[in-house]
């Protein structure tokens, strides 16, 4: 049981600060922490100081570093507990209190007051059905809890997992501006424990580049992770309401909350307030104070585990009953075009392989070198480094690995010693492993606009498979008249400039999906496979350029093309014709996706959340906006006269030349926002006529996979959109699983549908400190969510194939482009695979086919 204090306000932070104990060896020297652009020395104290500590002894030649730190592993049991004596500041709900209980709003969940006859005290369950997608309990006081006074604080409170599962719980706090903060956590069955998240203070307002932050503390208890990024500039020194929900449950959860309360910090230490996140990974990306089961320490240990893999594989025949592009032989014959098609069979969408056999597509995505480096905390004053153009194609998180002239290195400064302390290794540039350092031009989010990255992955692969010989491979896992068909394929890469160690990686990896089981990769698939002959895939683009765009209440990953507008379709179609040179029209290519993502609007909330980017395009002038130009003709055709759009809109328009202005709205008028819906729709069937018809043209073959849209970007409208065009639909759904009564709709829609994206991680017995979008308990929980989230997909009629994001765990540290740095992968940053995720996809895909065919 722990001890609690309660101070009053004016005691509760004095003597909060205290020096640290000795912590770090002799010839130690102090670095302050900087995000300045400074070139000659670093600068910018950011509160407080880094110890630097003489870098240890390496096998690599390396740049010196700071110290490896000491082996801690937070995630179990603590001896040294900063919690054992707490000190509680502020109760913020006390069940006892019926005035209280009735701040609780409930959106389709159930609650009931426990009473515990131990200590004559009231806790809440909670029940989150599965059979609603988001079941909330919101709780509201009748005015804000003000926590401005504790500057160093963080909100706890006590969970009992009383389901027979694991339950992913979020947790979100909003402020008066109605700004949020949104954490989850992923509790065992059983647990009985305290959860809890900084909510001021240097732990809580430090940005240091990761999703997943750090945990700063020795605890039994365990931090909730962000859910995403960061808002710049909201305050959260007021609450206005505390949210506890679910997403997406496929089994009925339950908890028990109690005693949520705002409780003390742990004293910070002067000397080294950020001494959690020095030497915090090791010189093969892992983390350095937390090993795992699979936790690599040796170049020989390396070596020997892909030998050890390689045989397995060599001596694995792959699933039986697959055709040579993964098709179900067993099932029907179908008619065989050469090339990926569908067809709805006995009432169920099914792809269909070029031979005409049964084919559901499941595999990784994000097979790739690209968008795997992280910052090393280094820039380069050359600015020149970092210009774009307007005729690129690639967008920066797909960039590959960039080369830096030595004279531009030459000029190397630490951007951020926060960040470049995290390393206790990185390749001096004239050492044979420094050809994976590459470099960021922009990024996305996080505190570093632009800088050097490292590869870790790249350099384990190198360690790793780098004394292979690829040519003798035997060709396991290929049909017999392979080498005949394909004889110059082999050639062209046994004899390849490629480096040994990628040629390999890229076999190892086609030898993994066949004996894995997988049918095909997902998109973003290194080009490196497009020709090889061994896995479908799925060829990506993305549009971008100089065309207009549009803004949303939120841009989660950029601001709307402005599908009018002819620049986007001349991009279109520079885009798809360099689809089409690198894929040469292959069988082996299943389809196209086109774009990920895109800020469409939300499915539903307020009007400004739903139809943002239509109400930016109206607030323009028809001269600057294509989109605001058509719109206009739209009303226009459908209003006839000026006082009928007048009528509907509460307005008073002189002349249809009024609506050329920039145009802004006091009220909607009901009639307005159906307006607002009918031009969402009209966007969308603008850009999907212009990338459908490129498509059509060029690659005539190939399946439109659609537009990959995201939970939170999916509006109705957009959706009827792209039926139109699309051949498939594609959806990337982080949740535990399809829900029936969710996704219902798809039936109606009577379209095949791909998951373009799904994943499950976990933070506790990985070594990484986020999980991803969806949360395990550990990661024998993660692969039997899996099992359970490919039943859903499966036993859909609808589904033609789920995509997991993705292939790899993201660095620790987090990837460069926006810092997410979950554990999302088959293999680990070592390329070592995990055993427990492996069977179960094996025991997903040896059945995949009966469980759906019905035979």
């Amino acid at each position: 049981m722990k001890r609690k204090f309660y101070l009053t306000n004016t005691q509760a932070f004095q003597a909060s600060v205290i020096p640290s104990a000795d912590h770090c060896a002799a010839n130690s020297s102090t670095l302050p922490v900087t995000f300045s652009q400074s070139k000659t020395k670093l600068s910018s104290l950011l509160l407080g100081v880094l110890v630097a500590l003489t870098a240890c002894h390496s096998q690599e030649a390396s740049i010196d570093k700071a110290s490896k730190g000491q082996i801690v592993n937070t995630q179990n049991h603590q001896t040294d507990d900063v919690f054992a004596d707490e000190v509680v500041l502020k109760h913020l709900v006390d069940f006892n209190n019926d005035e209280q209980l009735s701040w609780l709003k409930l959106t389709d969940t159930q609650t009931a007051v426990v009473h515990n006859s131990s200590n004559n005290s009231q806790s809440l369950k909670v029940d989150f059905p599965q059979t609603a997608n988001i079941p909330k309990l919101t709780i509201k006081p009748d005015s804000p809890w003000n926590v401005a006074e504790f500057p160093r604080a963080n909100l706890a409170l006590n969970v009992t997992n009383t389901s027979d599962e694991s339950i992913q719980l979020y947790v979100d706090i909003t402020n008066p501006l109605g700004q949020y903060q949104s954490r989850s956590i992923s509790l065992v069955a059983g647990y009985n424990g305290t959860i809890y998240f900084p909510l001021s203070g240097i732990e809580a307002q430090t940005d240091t580049g990761v999703w997943g932050d750090v945990i700063p503390w020795n605890t039994n208890d365990d931090m909730m992770v962000w859910r995403s990024w960061r808002e710049k500039g909201a305050s959260f020194t007021e609450l206005s309401s505390l949210s506890f929900f679910t997403i997406g449950n496929l089994r009925a959860k339950s908890v028990i909350i109690d005693d949520i309360r705002i409780r003390q910090n742990p004293p910070v230490k002067t000397d080294n307030p950020f001494d959690y996140l020095v030497g915090l990974i090791d010189r093969f990306g892992q983390n350095n104070k937390q090993p795992t089961a699979l936790h690599i320490n040796s170049e020989t240990q390396l070596k020997a585990l892909a030998d050890n893999e390689l045989s397995q594989l060599q001596a694995s025949s792959g699933m039986p009953n697959r055709s040579q592009y993964g098709g179900y032989t067993q099932g029907p014959k179908l008619n065989a075009t050469g090339y990926f098609r569908t067809e709805k069979v006995d009432g169920k969408w099914w792809m269909v392989d070029p031979e005409g056999n049964l084919f559901f597509s499941h595999g990784p995505a994000n097979v790739r070198m690209a968008n795997m480096s992280t910052l090393t905390g280094i820039d380069y004053d050359e600015p020149q480094i970092r210009v774009r153009t307007s005729d690129e194609i690639t967008p920066e998180d797909s960039m590959g690995i960039v080369d830096v002239a030595k004279e531009v290195k030459e000029k190397r400064y630490v951007i951020s010693s926060l960040r470049h302390d995290m390393f206790t290794w990185l390749p001096d540039y004239d050492a044979p492993l420094a050809k994976h350092y590459s470099y960021r031009r922009t990024t996305h989010k996080g505190p570093i606009p632009y800088g050097e990255t490292y590869s870790f992955y790249r350099a384990n692969l190198e360690r790793r498979y780098n004394e292979m010989d690829v040519a003798s491979y035997p060709a396991v896992f290929k049909p017999s008249n392979y080498l005949e068909e394909n004889q110059h394929l082999e050639q062209k890469t046994q004899h390849s400039s490629q480096a040994k160690y990628l040629q390999a990686w890229q076999d190892v990896t086609a030898k993994r999906m066949h004996d894995w089981g997988f049918t095909s990769f997902g998109n973003w698939v290194d080009p490196g496979f497009y020709q090889s002959n061994q896995v479908p895939y799925f060829a990506n683009g993305w549009i971008i350029g100089d065309f207009k765009t549009l803004s949303g209440k939120t841009n989660h990953w950029g601001l709307m093309p402005d599908p009018f507008d002819p620049v986007f379709a001349e991009r279109a179609q520079i885009t798809i014709d360099a689809i089409a040179k690198d894929i040469q029209s292959s069988p082996w290519c299943a389809g196209i996706f086109i774009d990920n993502e895109k800020s469409w609007g939300e499915r539903e909330g307020s009007v400004e959340a739903r139809y943002g980017v239509i109400l930016d395009a109206l607030s323009k002038p028809a001269s600057q906006s294509p989109a605001k130009k058509a719109f206009v003709k739209v009303l226009q055709e459908q209003y006839g006269a000026i006082d009928n759009i007048n009528a509907a809109w509460g307005a008073q328009y002189s002349q249809w030349s009024d609506l050329n202005l920039g145009l802004e709205f006091a009220d909607h008028t009901p009639e307005l926002i159906a307006d607002l819906s009918l031009l969402l729709e009209k966007l969308g069937e603008q850009y999907f006529n212009v990338v459908h018809n490129t498509l059509e043209k060029v690659l005539p073959n190939h399946l439109y996979m659609g537009a990959r849209m995201a939970n939170w970007g999916m509006p109705d409208e957009i959706i009827k959109a792209s039926l139109k065009y699309s051949d498939v639909l594609s959806f990337n759904i982080y949740e535990e699983g399809l829900q029936t009564d969710y996704w219902q709709f798809l039936e109606k829609v009577d379209l095949p549908v791909v998951v373009g994206e799904f994943h499950i991680g976990t933070a506790t017995d990985s070594g990484m400190y986020s999980p991803g979008i969806v949360h395990a308990a550990n990661q024998a929980d993660r692969a039997r969510m899996y099992k359970a989230y490919m039943k859903s997909v499966l036993e859909k009629p609808y589904m033609v194939g789920a995509h997991w994001f993705q292939y790899i765990d993201e660095p620790i540290t987090g990837r460069a482009f926006d810092g997410e740095n979950a554990n999302i992968g088959f293999v680990t940053v070592t390329d070592v695979p995990y055993p427990e995720m492996i069977q179960a996809v094996k025991q997903v895909t040896s059945t995949m086919y009966q469980q759906r065919y019905g035979q």
